[in-house]
């Protein structure tokens, strides 16, 4: 059985270095919706030496400062699931109170119809743009 994380991604990478990348996956309902893939196969984030722990932890935080300095959402979501794909990955996820699932999680029970508009390519660069000055800068700290 082949491991879709472990393949080239199909979605937009915002940041790559040689251990793990950011990704925004375009998702209809949620356009913010960012990915952080872990670039070997690895299960569990305790099959991880500490060090590489903290080191995708910092990536994680990094993503989700950048998306609520640069789009200032309700809340931020995290998520480390691996159910279907059991490959450490984090789910970052901006919500407004107005999503189509708010106050439930993305996952679970629709509440309204709502259909955001996808991010522009101006907001896209600086979301990026964010997103590596603060990873770089917590990366640094190792």
């Amino acid at each position: 059985m082949t491991c879709p994380l472990c393949e080239a991604t199909p979605h937009e990478i915002l940041w790559l270095d040689d251990f793990c990348r950011v990704v925004l996956l375009n998702d209809a309902d949620y356009p913010a919706y960012c990915r952080v893939e872990l670039l070997d196969h690895v299960k569990e984030m305790s099959d991880l030496l500490p060090q590489d722990r903290a080191r995708m932890m910092k990536v994680v935080f990094a993503v989700e400062t950048a998306l609520r300095a640069s789009l200032n959402p309700d809340k931020i979501n995290l998520a480390s699931l691996g159910n279907k794909t059991p490959h450490i990955h984090w789910h970052v996820i901006p919500r407004y109170e107005g999503d189509k699932h708010f106050p439930n999680s993305h996952w679970g029970e629709v509440m309204r119809e709502n259909t955001p508009p996808m991010l522009d390519a101006k907001t896209k660069q600086t979301l990026a743009d964010k997103m590596s000055t603060l990873i770089e800068c917590a990366l640094k700290s190792e």
